[in-house]
């Protein structure tokens, strides 16, 4: 799944057998069996796409302003100190080059040895370039902002032959504003300098620059919360205090919520809207923040039958064009919103999407893990769920509101609906959808009920 490590305690293939599968692949043949599925799904896609596995396509390269536009964008100037000492300092007896990309694939930092950024410049390995996998096929850092999972590709393993000679291994850096993608830490080198340790190794330091950077926001929301607290005294009634990104920062006569799921437009876009947990509210700009207030309310949060109106003519929509960030939306009689599920999340929406009948516990434990025994994870998951979707969940068997409009958009290749998913009916579903049998649920039209069976 999103959440896991797909590379992680395996022992590295033997060169020959990679080489001895991708000449196999290349040929036209259908892809062999032994192949990671992350390494089958990602040849597969560029089979499809036709690209090169001799040329590849020139990687498209950004103007040095936008270099560093993106670097401070994506906040991960603040931890390539962490990055560099974690990494490089402590293993400067093996030739390797430290990479970090943004979420689109964009290499922001190289460092390394001379010699050996030489070599990586000869592969195009070059600050400013994008290592997408549709550029420049498979590797660690096009892999991992693909799927959003740690990756490590060895060898041959690589799509290109003339990357052969190298290995990689990346893991992703997620925003704790927002759980998306910020962008990927990579540790590439000749194929003879792999470790097995190196995998878990980045993961850690991105598991450190996740926390650094989660200190940092906690700090903003200290800094905001020194306005709010004031400003909040003064009323009378429930109000509170949200960061951007909807994180709260102080409240008043209302049980703290840690994070508020945004308006489907966004903070400000409106004067007034409908969140799922307060009701109807007025919004307010302030300094790095929001003031929100529930209109006419003073017994705080909406209650649970309250809520359960919402799925009266509701519509949800459920947006996995972008394989890294999946999008909810609800627009219904009562306002609209917007949340950002979980990689796990987004599995089990999308699989009610096509299965409007529902699933009890056990098929839905079957379809994600191949476990049918594995329901009392199944029911925590939906327990999570229903905080956000409320009255749009029902069970027995578990399915989104009969009286719910839902829709899902995929991206134009079926092997980046949600890629980092390693769910057995999610990987049928690809296939299903790549060979033309299947389709996504539109607005008012049901979908094929074998498209996740």
């Amino acid at each position: 799944m999103q959440n896991g490590d797909p590379a992680a305690g395996r022992p590295a293939v033997p060169a020959a057998r990679p080489a001895e599968l991708h000449e196999r692949a290349m040929s036209g043949e259908p892809l062999p069996t032994g192949l990671r599925p992350e390494i089958g799904d990602s040849w597969e896609r560029l089979r499809r796409q036709g690209l090169d596995p001799d040329r590849g396509r020139n990687a498209r390269r950004i103007p040095t302003a936008e270099l560093e536009h993106r670097r401070r964008d994506t906040r991960l100037d603040e931890v390539m100190p962490l990055l560099r000492s974690t990494l490089l300092d402590g293993d400067a007896g093996t030739p390797l080059v430290l990479a970090v990309s943004d979420a689109e694939g964009h290499l922001l930092w190289i460092d390394g040895g001379r010699p050996l950024l030489r070599s990586a410049d000869a592969l195009g390995f070059e600050q400013g370039a994008r290592w997408s996998e549709d550029e420049v096929g498979t590797n660690g850092i096009g892999l991992t902002v693909r799927t959003g999972n740690p990756a490590q590709v060895h060898t041959a393993e690589h799509y290109l032959r003339s990357h052969h000679t190298w290995t990689c291994v990346a893991a992703p850096i997620r925003d704790p504003r927002t759980g998306r993608l910020s962008g990927v830490v990579d540790l590439s080198g000749p194929a003879h300098a792999g470790r097995p340790y190196l995998l878990q190794l980045t993961v850690t330091a991105a598991r450190l620059a996740e926390t650094e950077l989660r200190a940092r926001h906690l700090e903003s929301l200290h800094r905001l919360r020194t306005v709010a607290v004031p400003l909040l005294a003064r009323f009378g009634g429930p109000a509170l205090v949200v960061d951007g990104a909807g994180w709260t920062a102080a409240a008043v006569g209302l049980p703290s919520v840690p994070r508020l799921n945004q308006p489907t437009e966004g903070w400000g876009t409106a004067a007034a809207c409908w969140l799922p947990t307060l009701g109807e509210c007025t919004v307010e700009p302030l300094a790095e923040g929001w003031l929100i207030r529930p209109v006419g309310r003073t017994d705080g949060p909406v209650a649970a039958g309250e809520r359960a109106e919402q799925s009266e003519g509701a519509r949800i929509r459920l947006d996995l064009r972008r394989g890294d960030r999946p999008e909810l939306s609800v627009s219904g009689a009562v306002g609209s919103w917007s949340h950002t599920p979980t990689p796990r999340h987004a599995e089990l929406l999308l699989l009610l999407a096509v299965r409007r009948e529902g699933l009890s516990a056990a098929g839905l434990a079957e379809a994600v893990f191949g476990d049918a025994a594995r329901t009392v994870t199944v029911r925590a998951e939906f327990s999570r769920l229903r905080r956000h979707l409320g009255g749009l969940l029902a069970h027995r068997p578990y399915r989104l509101a009969d009286s719910a409009e839902v829709s899902v958009e995929g991206p134009a290749d079926p092997y980046d609906l949600l890629p980092g998913s390693t769910a057995p009916a999610v990987r049928e579903l690809r296939a299903a959808l790549a060979a033309g049998t299947a389709r996504l649920p539109g607005p008012a039209q049901p979908p094929a009920s074998s498209a996740a069976s």
